[in-house]
């Protein structure tokens, strides 16, 4: 594929997102920027949640996991459903009951400070981190494909890509995020929906014949054998049902498009339709992974492999899209990366901005116009933020460091599972000091636990489920720290954040 092209399509693509911007942004205020007004419609919120729970990570690894991986990861995605279901019934009614732009609120009206700020904290390095390692790695995809090519610095690539998210975000924020990321999530689902038409067509495969293909698959298969092994059903099951629960009911950035709808109601419609589709959507993902090694193998293709021979999964739906596809599924697998990458990151953009005003700026004391200014100084700093941390993923240059960041990321989401169902389950209250030490020390034992699991363990192997070990010492650290509550030390939960 020409850079030119490539380049083109990435430009076309930004023009219709600003334009998108330009026409729902007028008389953007602070409350249609946190929560769109609190009037947007539930499907629309729906449609839009799917390209924000994905990122471009996700848009090449589900595929390329199938080798390895089988269809564990459906165990996983099987437990959304349950997690979802908390959500709706348990999180959602609270928060709609205080009127949250901020999730983390609640901390503050039921623990006090430290552990309100802790919450805020975790999630702010959780996104921020998160958000930037998945546009790094995309970065890097474009860098590689179109820009080394033309002379442009890596440098130059990522501050012009988070600058053009800063610019079509910083005046309606979620506003406008709703309408942007309807449009991305159109896009990306026409792209994975293209790209297994193209590849069965290339495969000579009817409907009939794909489904039988697939399901006749070695590639195809669910893990229910041994419950040491990291893709054993129930285990993936039930991280599923809790990374669910912690990284979208407990995530600013997933529930603050919920929190715009108009009522309670509405937002457990648009929770029960968005789970439905995102099992499908990763139905498609794993149905593509399983055609792509099979195109592989009948077209004799090299696949790329590490030092132990292993096939290097990530690589493999980019280098068949753009290398032995045609041009159009190649620019149709263009399409469906950008749009995933940047559907996730302009809603992290938002989210960021939104906690950090709401939390630590208490930005709903003053009037309009100061909120305006500190929200959008809020909002370019994030952005700076986001390339800072990038261009440091790019100096260390250690795929085994970038590795272990992004996994660490995912454990600091172990305190604020601790913190919430220690609030939601007991009475007690907490020595608010000690929060923010126990919330530190949970997620670093967990990681000792696990590298030393299988000898400590009998050989045991955590997968997902490590959330819980994490959620579950934060709840214990919790406890310990912890005081019987008397009846006026229980605070009353006023709407306030």
């Amino acid at each position: 594929m020409s850079p030119t092209l490539i380049l083109s399509l990435i430009a076309g693509y930004f023009v219709i997102l600003i334009v998108i911007a330009l026409l729902t942004s007028r008389k953007a205020t602070s409350e249609s920027f946190f929560v769109a007004n609190r009037n947007a419609p539930w499907y629309m919120v729906a449609f839009a949640m799917i390209g924000t729970s994905l990122s471009g990570v996700t848009f090449i690894s589900v595929p390329g996991m199938v080798q390895s991986q089988s269809w564990s990861y459906m165990a996983v995605v099987m437990g959304y459903l349950v997690g979802y279901l908390v959500i709706g019934l348990v999180l959602m009614p609270l928060y709609y009951r205080l009127r949250l732009m901020s999730i983390y609120g609640y901390l503050e009206q039921r623990f006090g400070f430290w552990s309100y700020k802790t919450g805020a904290l975790f999630f702010l390095i959780s996104r921020a981190a998160g958000s930037a390692l998945r546009l790094y790695l995309v970065a890097g995809v474009l860098q590689l494909a179109v820009f080394d090519d033309m002379g442009v610095p890596f440098v130059v690539t990522v501050i012009v890509s988070i600058m053009l998210i800063y610019l079509y975000t910083f005046r309606g924020g979620l506003k406008t995020i709703l309408w942007t990321d309807t449009f991305q999530t159109l896009a990306m689902l026409t792209c994975v929906g293209v790209s297994i038409y193209l590849v069965s067509s290339e495969l000579n495969l009817g409907f009939a014949d794909l489904v039988r293909t697939v399901k006749e698959s070695d590639m195809s298969q669910i893990y229910f054998s041994d419950v040491k092994d990291d893709k054993f059903f129930w285990k993936q099951f039930a991280s599923g049902a809790f990374i669910t629960i912690v990284m979208t009911g407990l995530d600013q950035d997933l529930m603050q498009k919920n929190l715009s709808c108009r009522s309670l109601g509405d937002a457990q419609k648009n929770m029960f339709w968005f789970t439905l589709v995102l099992v499908f959507v990763n139905i498609l993902f794993l149905t593509l992974g399983v055609l792509l090694y099979k195109f592989a193998a009948i077209k004799g293709i090299q696949l790329p492999t590490n030092a132990a021979g292993k096939i290097i999964g990530d690589d493999v739906f980019p280098l068949l899209a753009t290398e032995h596809f045609t041009l159009f599924a190649g620019i149709i697998f263009i399409l469906g990366i950008v749009a995933v990458t940047y559907a996730s990151a302009d809603s992290a953009l938002t989210a960021l901005t939104t906690s950090f005003c709401v939390d630590f700026l208490s930005i709903r004391q003053y009037p309009e116009a100061k909120q305006t200014q500190l929200r959008q100084i809020t909002h370019l700093g994030f952005s700076v933020v986001l390339i800072v941390i990038i261009l440091i993923f790019r100096a260390i240059n250690d795929q085994s460091l970038i590795t272990a960041v992004f996994k660490l990321a995912g454990y600091t989401y172990g305190p604020l599972l601790g913190l919430f169902s220690f609030g939601i389950l007991t009475t007690r209250m907490l020595r608010e000091p000690l929060v923010l030490p126990v919330c530190i020390a949970a997620p670093l034992l967990t990681l000792l636990i696990n590298a030393n699991s299988e000898a400590w363990l009998g050989g045991y192997k955590f997968g997902f489920e490590i959330l819980l070990l994490n959620g579950l010492i934060t709840f214990l650290g919790l406890l310990a720290i912890s005081r019987s509550a008397v009846p006026e030390a229980v605070p009353e939960l006023n709407p306030a954040r």
